[in-house]
């Protein structure tokens, strides 16, 4: 369909303005974005398809059509889930074909549309009707956001009929991004027009309302009450800064979430020290002992707020396997609490070479040297067969029963003489075997179907490389000992390389926007995106001290603040609340959340990359300054 010069003309002056058309756009980002919240309308929602719900049984994908797309929409949009980029068809003899093809692969599909704007030229989706037509009238499940003032009705009027429409002013700049976040909950559609759409059936005062604030939302610097942004991203920037220049690690970035909302997410330096490759936000990292609270212990709080999961029976009770060993009688909680007597840690890895004790905690590793070192028959091979199954690097290959000889290791090793605290490994190490006794299934599976997948949290997952090029990945060691090669993409912990990359103490790679996702669903007691995921009796039970009268400061799994707070002894700020909770990385990674506050701070980095004998990230109490600075943007702390 051709629409001519003289005919945009008319259409312009036929169309009665949308909310908020009658003021033009100006001020701060924050007014803009403000402006912009109270104009995109939303018009059809059939069957309350926004916000959108379960993000697990969805199939998303995108497709723009006419020129020029708004790159913000996509890219916000893929904040809340993966979303699959499609090309529309070239003519209009392929769109059944297409749409067929499209329906086989996706549930749903979000249409762009650029709109006519005063001053702009006829688009491309002036000539595509037949293609919107095709999709709005149901071709499939589409939600269609149409960029501009509505005039793209006089050329496709069964763009009234969508199952799903919303209509973004052009004039507003932020107008792209809150559209996408209404899409997903992030925020609310709270806009109704002022005056009738021209060749439609809307009318003045038409607009539905939806709740928001379901999913993190991302405003720009200067909307969020409450914060001095300017001093905190200040503080910010010459913190990591100086962290880069004294070679605390060639990279960073930090992400801080304020009541919901994401108001600072910045990276800084470069994957390396050659400066080669850039830090980006979607970058993934290497989680280390992050992965405790964001693996097992999800699926943990789960089955205890669902009653299939007693904190306080014996060990025993869950591993069978254990029912000989001196820890079959030890406590759940008292093990997720670090209050076990659980031996800190065993190199596992060392009982593989030849010359060392079976059980390796009985050797003295101070002054072993590993230069030129052999391994003990049946454990590595250079090359996979059927019995040497389990990739470490491509040049070693564990033995597949070997896993089996690292448990035999655990359940025979010694328990510390004296009681208290002392943080362990090894419980974390033993978790997933515990969930799976109980839920009967595959770790990974259920906690990708429980937790990543309702979240959107599309990057969070072990091993990595089998879903992401490797050049997303941050790299972590130049491993000079063991694997003797640059890990990027590989698990840093030896031990959890050895457990095919899949364990509850490390192993778990991902964002720190899809870390968020989780912390901010811990912050509000198991519930994200409209869904309880957890039960909040459950998530206040994990969070809280378990063992404060016996000096341990500890929650399940979550490390809390010091009980008295000791400036040269605290990773986090001392103004952070008593029901704060959080966990560091022993490759560079920390979070910690505050609920009190509304407050999620996530920073990482690769302070491993060369060498783990680096430690200027702690020297120059890079994580508890950055975590100081945001409490005094608040108006609190020193």
């Amino acid at each position: 369909m051709r629409v001519s010069t003289s005919i945009l003309s008319i259409l312009f002056f036929s169309l009665s303005w949308i909310s908020g058309q009658s003021q033009p756009a100006s001020g701060s980002d924050a007014a803009q974005y403000k402006q912009a919240e109270q104009s995109v309308t939303l018009l059809r929602n059939e069957g309350n398809l926004i916000p959108l719900h379960r993000l697990d049984t969805l199939n998303v994908a995108y497709v723009g059509i006419g020129e020029p797309l708004s790159a913000p929409f996509l890219a916000t949009l893929r904040k809340y889930m993966p979303i699959v980029e499609l090309q529309a068809p070239a003519g209009d003899s392929a769109i059944p074909a297409w749409i067929e093809q499209q329906r086989a692969a996706f549930n749903l599909l979000i249409v762009e549309i650029p709109d006519i704007s005063f001053g702009g030229e006829l688009p491309a989706s002036f000539q595509r009707t037949a293609l919107i037509r095709a999709l709005a009238e149901g071709g499939m499940k589409a939600i269609f956001v149409i960029h501009g003032d509505g005039s793209i009705f006089q050329a496709s009027p069964w763009l009234a009929l969508a199952p799903a429409l919303l209509i973004a002013p052009g004039q507003f700049s932020y107008s792209p991004q809150v559209a996408a976040q209404i899409i997903f909950g992030g925020l609310g559609a709270q806009a109704k027009l002022m005056g009738p759409i021209a060749n439609t059936s809307f009318r003045k005062d038409n607009g539905i309302l939806t709740e928001g604030g379901l999913r993190l939302s991302y405003p720009p610097s200067g909307y969020v009450e409450g914060i001095d942004e300017q001093l905190m991203a200040d503080s910010i920037r010459a913190i990591v800064e100086e962290g880069i220049r004294g070679h605390a690690f060639p990279g960073a970035q930090v992400l801080v979430a304020k009541d919901g909302q994401v108001i600072y997410h910045e990276t800084f330096g470069f994957f390396t020290y050659d400066s080669l490759q850039a830090v980006a936000p979607d970058d993934l990292y290497d989680f280390a002992s992050v992965t405790k609270i964001s693996s097992g212990l999800p699926a943990a709080m789960k089955l205890y707020g669902e009653g299939k999961f007693d904190l306080d029976a014996p060990l025993k009770k869950y591993l069978p396997q254990m029912r000989f060993s001196n820890k079959r009688n030890v406590p759940i909680r008292a093990m997720l609490a670090h209050n076990a007597r659980l031996r800190p840690w065993i190199p596992f890895w060392r009982a593989t070479l030849k010359g060392n004790a079976k059980y390796p905690w009985k050797k003295n590793w101070d002054n072993v040297s590993d230069n030129n070192f052999q391994f003990k028959p049946r454990t590595f091979a250079a090359d996979s067969s059927a019995a040497y199954s389990i990739r470490v690097t491509d040049k070693l290959w564990l033995h597949r029963r070997y896993p089996k000889k690292i448990f035999k290791s655990i359940r025979k090793s010694p328990l510390n003489e004296q009681p208290g605290y002392v943080y362990s490994d090894l419980t974390f190490i033993m978790l997933p075997h515990v969930l799976e006794h109980i839920i009967k299934q595959d770790f990974q599976t259920y906690i990708q179907e429980n937790f990543y997948g309702p979240l959107g949290a599309g990057t969070l997952g072990y091993n990595p490389l089998r879903r992401f090029p490797k050049d997303r990945i941050v790299p972590t060691e130049r491993d000079t000992f063991f694997r003797m090669v640059q890990l990027q993409g590989t698990v840093h912990d030896e031990g959890a390389s050895m457990l095919r990359g899949v364990s509850g103490h490390a192993g778990l790679f991902g964002s720190a926007n899809d870390l968020a996702k989780l912390m901010t669903m811990y912050m509000n007691y198991g519930s994200y995106g409209g869904e309880q995921l957890i039960p909040e009796a459950a998530v206040r039970e994990f969070t809280r001290c378990q063992y404060c009268e016996e000096g341990n400061r500890r929650a399940l799994g979550f490390d809390k603040p010091l009980i008295e707070y000791e400036a040269d002894k605290s990773m986090i700020a001392k103004a952070a609340s008593p029901s704060s909770f959080g966990h560091s990385g022993y490759t560079g990674t920390f979070t910690w959340a505050d609920p009190e506050k509304g407050l999620l701070l996530i920073f990482f980095s690769n302070r491993v990359y060369p060498t783990r004998d680096n430690n200027k990230l702690s020297e120059l109490n890079i994580r508890p300054r950055i975590h100081s600075a945001l409490y005094q943007a608040m108006g609190e702390g020193e």
